[in-house]
């Protein structure tokens, strides 16, 4: 059985090794900073965090049979408020024509644009590579349980939802936008903005010029990556704009991969999930999808076969026991199939880490 449940300082470790698994900066390999998110996020678990806008949830896919840890995900309250903005790069289309010589061109700029009304972010996603494709589209659970999240704490989070989509880098874990734009006014590489934006982004509004810059001045292999994917993002992207989200014309400037946004009220995982009592267990189970709440460990949800009668619910044995659920406790419903194209949409790609995490 696979469960998620929040993350505990002693899975830092493990998160820690899959951090270092990945070419780019979405979990930092920094055992410190993992530490930290792990207390700020048992903290937001418990509704104890100093400032509501400080809320990071980061949740663990554990595998009961070995024990083990094999994945994360984490959903971010506000990335960004008042003086410490969200910074992005706005792309547009100029059109310029001459009549003399009856002739035009149509130009691709980019801008850079802050943010402070605070949206929430999904984002921090990584599974083992162990683990890609398995038949219980696993990579798929530990995406989706933060809508499932979501649609129980509405309070916590923006109406406004956005994913950074991790943009293609070469081999060596470069970036060719970064190294023909963003160098040429910080003077850092790719690896270590990415790493000190982890800290502040005050560096990125002081140093990046505020004016359009005209993309046409810049190399073919460096114009291209503006609002694309990787290859191993590209399942991830599909699967965010099956459920709603879309793009804006906004790219991360260290990587040119687009900023994804949906309104929470917009998406139906959402929307579907309900809170309930847990009841008895039942006869049957003819319903299916993700079930949770929280016990003397903390949050722990569980995507199965379940039963509902009014808002009561109904889980197999073995689920109560593996995530130490008691009768008559609150839990959370999402009615959640699985298809065959959800599968493929959280393919191997996918699953390694798709997402970024901004903050």
């Amino acid at each position: 059985m696979f469960i998620i449940r929040q993350a505990t300082l002693e899975d830092a470790t493990t998160l820690f090794k899959l951090a270092k698994m990945v070419h780019f900066i979405n979990l930092p390999a920094d055992l410190d900073i993992i530490r930290n998110r792990i207390l700020l996020s048992r903290k937001s678990f418990a509704d104890q965090v100093e400032s509501p806008r400080d809320r990071q949830f980061m949740f663990v896919m554990e595998d009961t049979e070995t024990g083990n840890v094999i994945g994360t995900s984490s959903i971010i309250s506000s990335i960004s408020w008042p003086g410490r903005p969200h910074t992005f790069l706005q792309v547009r289309r100029r059109e310029h024509y001459s009549e003399d010589l009856q002739e035009g061109h149509v130009h691709v700029t980019l801008q850079l644009g802050t943010d402070e009304t605070g949206p929430t972010e999904i984002g921090g996603l990584i599974l083992s590579p162990v683990y890609r494709g398995h038949r219980a589209k696993i990579g798929a659970q530990l995406s989706l349980v933060r809508f499932h999240f979501l649609g129980l704490y509405r309070h916590y989070f923006n109406e406004r939802i956005i994913a950074e989509m991790m943009g293609a880098l070469t081999p060596d874990s470069s970036n060719s936008l970064w190294e023909y734009l963003g160098r040429k006014f910080i003077n850092l590489n790719y690896s270590e903005a990415d790493r000190f934006c982890q800290q502040s982004k005050e560096f990125i509004t002081s140093l990046f010029p505020h004016e359009e810059l005209y993309v046409t001045m810049l190399p073919a292999e460096a114009r291209n990556l503006i609002g694309k994917v990787g290859d191993e993002t590209k399942p991830a992207k599909a699967m965010l704009e099956r459920l709603g989200f879309r793009y804006k014309g906004h790219i991360d400037p260290f990587d040119g991969g687009p900023y994804l946004e949906a309104s929470a009220g917009d998406i139906e995982l959402v929307n579907q999930t309900t809170a309930g009592t847990l009841a008895e267990p039942a006869g049957s189970y003819p319903e299916q999808g993700f079930v949770s709440g929280m016990t003397e460990h903390g949050y722990r949800a569980v995507w199965t076969n379940y039963a509902t009668d009014g808002d009561r619910v109904s889980v197999p044995p073995d689920v109560s026991e593996a995530l130490s659920f008691q009768t008559g406790q609150s839990v959370g419903v999402t009615p959640l199939k699985m298809s065959a194209s959800d599968g493929r949409s959280t393919g191997a790609g996918e699953q390694i880490s798709p997402e970024k995490t901004a903050s």
